[in-house]
């Protein structure tokens, strides 16, 4: 429990990946990205219960072999592509509801593709979540300006290039941009009322805990390499 909140860790780790495939057993320093999720969870000391959600035997026996429970079969209909963060969290609630018999208030999301995580990164988002009395804290990261909204471009059905946001014509040098950020998906922390009566994962006050230190996201085999480099130099 944190603050007399009970605390469900929800591990998503769906086999159907596309970019990398099943990247959510790939190995960083000789340790999945599954089992690298599941060290933090089940360090916490604060969290009531730690599972993982997946559709994948393989990833199955990874996590529940690194410590997390699987107590159910993420179904067909919730593993695709396309299914939303809130429709896999809002059945991992419901489920381990049903099979603990207890209510939990607060559900956090570790997302097996953002391997920099620390037990503090989380820690520190479930404070401020019970402290300013959020909807959810999501951790983000600093977008470079290179990738600014206001820098990108699009490429029309004859090769004609656009600006994405025609304010963008407007920018000669960088410090014209207000600063923006980018989920980093380390984190997500959300209240039950969020998921069960907003049904949402961000909700109406959502608070942001910025990750200042390098973060990967995996999502290709350089983003794989990257991350290997990091873990080699003592950075991950």
């Amino acid at each position: 429990m944190f603050d007399g909140k009970r605390v469900l860790a929800v591990v998503p780790a769906r086999g159907g990946s596309t970019g990398v495939e099943l990247k959510n057993l790939r190995e960083i320093g000789g340790v999945s990205l599954v089992a690298r999720a599941a060290r933090v969870a089940i360090g916490l000391a604060f969290v009531d219960a730690a599972i993982v959600s997946t559709d994948h035997a393989g990833i199955a026996k990874a996590a529940r072999d690194a410590g997390l429970r699987v107590p159910f079969r993420r179904p067909d209909a919730l593993s695709g592509p396309l299914v939303s963060d809130l429709e896999v969290l809002s059945h991992a609630l419901v489920e381990m509801e049903r099979e603990d018999r207890a209510r939990f208030d607060v559900i956090v999301m570790l997302q097996p593709t953002s391997p920099s995580r620390t037990p503090d990164h989380v820690l520190r988002c479930i404070e401020k979540l019970v402290a300013g009395a959020f909807d959810s804290v999501w951790t983000v990261s600093l977008t470079d300006s290179k990738e600014h909204p206001l820098k990108q471009l699009m490429i029309g059905p004859h090769d004609e290039l656009e600006y994405y946001d025609q304010r963008g014509a407007q920018i000669i040098a960088r410090q014209q941009l207000a600063p923006v950020y980018h989920r980093n998906g380390i984190a997500y922390a959300i209240t039950r009322n969020c998921l069960v009566e907003q049904k949402s994962i961000k909700g109406a006050r959502c608070g942001a805990l910025l990750v200042e230190e390098p973060v990967v996201n995996i999502d290709t085999e350089l983003d794989l390499l990257w991350a290997e480099f990091l873990h080699r130099d003592g950075r991950l």
